[in-house]
């Protein structure tokens, strides 16, 4: 009877130490509760504009004190791309109606290194982005394209006829460039208005 107490508390420690004390179960769902708690600084990335100029991620984030809502896609995908597209079409025009261009923005990366600067215009001109508000992005360098996409909690498998299977959320950057909160794709309303609140925060 006590080594079966024994045993049933062990397993009982090990899923509280395993799902940041009882509140999640999923590998993905406990990493969005560590990164609420302790923001993560991200690794440096060399990003391939649009305009095809070479930005390095740290300068991109941090260059005017705005908040930043990370996402990222693949420009061939017509799937979960295009929902998230989307979903930041929707924002990009609430951030403007709502008089917030100077306070928050959008970032989009692709991971495909397939996507250049003319394969990003083409995706932008498609989703009417205004790079004032939203701006796409690609990068090249395989090691840190992968320490990226770990950082962000990305998954990208490669799947037939050049595609990819990947999950998608909305990052929050802060100010200072930190990943500060992750959503769920499906929820875009939530995520802008905590980029909203933490745009309103005094520094």
């Amino acid at each position: 009877m006590l080594a079966v107490l024994a045993i049933s508390l062990a397993g009982s420690a090990a899923l509280y130490y395993g799902s940041s004390g009882f509140r999640a179960i999923s590998t993905e769902a406990a990493r969005r509760i560590e990164v609420a708690e302790r923001p993560l600084r991200l690794p440096p990335a060399t990003l391939g504009g649009a305009d095809g100029a070479a930005r390095l991620l740290a300068d991109e984030l941090a260059r005017d004190g705005r908040i930043t809502l990370v996402t990222f896609i693949y420009a061939r995908c017509q799937s979960i791309c295009r929902v998230v597209g989307t979903e930041l079409q929707q924002m990009q025009e609430q951030i403007r109606a709502r008089g917030a261009a100077d306070k928050v923005r959008l970032v989009t990366i692709s991971f495909d290194p397939r996507d250049d600067a003319r394969a990003l215009t083409q995706y932008g001109r498609m989703m009417k982005s205004d790079p004032d508000v939203w701006r796409l992005y690609g990068i090249t360098n395989d090691a840190e394209r992968r320490r990226l996409l770990d950082a962000f909690g990305v998954i990208v498998v490669p799947a037939p006829l050049g595609e990819f299977e990947h999950n998608a959320a909305f990052h929050v950057v802060g100010r200072d460039g930190r990943l500060v909160r992750i959503l769920d794709y499906t929820e875009p309303d939530a995520a802008l208005d905590d980029a909203l609140a933490r745009a309103a925060e005094r520094t």
